[in-house]
């Protein structure tokens, strides 16, 4: 039997739509964290032969599914957004096999330092509550949200605030988080913070491994 693999200490990324969000995780990628994104694990699981397919297939019709074989993400939005029970149906389907994915990849961290697990509604759900150490929230005005969204997709500015108003308030998640970065500027502006927030982070997950408690 081979050896267990130790969990690695994880930072809980979070933000609302637009906040920027896979910027920053590339970022702190690139310093060296392991990064596990249950958005791409949602959209791995709706490709066309994706293990969510059939079960959305069956819940929904073939309303939702494109040409290609692949989740209509357009019309499964509209009607999530549309009808709170056909977005419980849909959550039900994928979240227990995206947080399987999401506990298999962590625990592929290696020799990284720490993991960053990228949950889009952490707050929300707080199904990862207990593989997290701490929670970063990457926060903007919700203008720029806007204005980011519709910049790089057919989303109109009335879908993007029927959008963000589905989710948590922006001063709840303020409240929630152990850490704020704001994205409301360039990415060079952003260096700064993600730099001392990665330094941070090394720091506590090697106290945690040395069996120091996690300040």
């Amino acid at each position: 039997m081979g050896a267990v693999r130790a969990a690695p200490w994880v930072v809980g990324l979070t933000g609302g739509i637009g906040a920027g969000k896979t910027l920053v995780a590339e970022s702190f990628r690139k310093l060296g964290a392991w990064i596990v994104d249950t958005d791409a694990i949602a959209h791995q699981l709706t490709t066309a032969g994706g293990a969510a397919m059939g079960p959305i297939r069956g819940a929904f019709g073939d309303a939702v599914i494109g040409a290609d074989g692949a989740l209509a993400r357009k019309a499964m939005r509209e009607l999530a957004f549309a009808d709170p029970i056909a977005r419980k149906r849909l959550e039900a389907i994928l979240h227990p096999t995206i947080r399987e994915h999401a506990t298999q990849l962590l625990l592929q961290a290696g020799a990284a330092p720490y993991a960053l697990l990228v949950v889009p509604l952490l707050f929300e759900s707080m199904q990862y509550r207990d593989r997290i150490q701490r929670t970063m929230l990457i926060d903007c005005p919700i203008e720029v949200q806007i204005d980011r969204v519709t910049a790089r997709s057919s989303i109109s500015r009335e879908e993007v605030g029927r959008i963000i108003a589905a989710q948590l308030p922006r001063a709840v998640r303020l409240q929630l988080a152990d850490r704020v970065l704001v994205n409301a500027g360039t990415t060079n502006a952003l260096a700064p913070g993600i730099a001392a927030l990665h330094h941070e982070f090394v720091t506590a997950a090697a106290a945690r491994n040395r069996g120091l408690p996690d300040l």
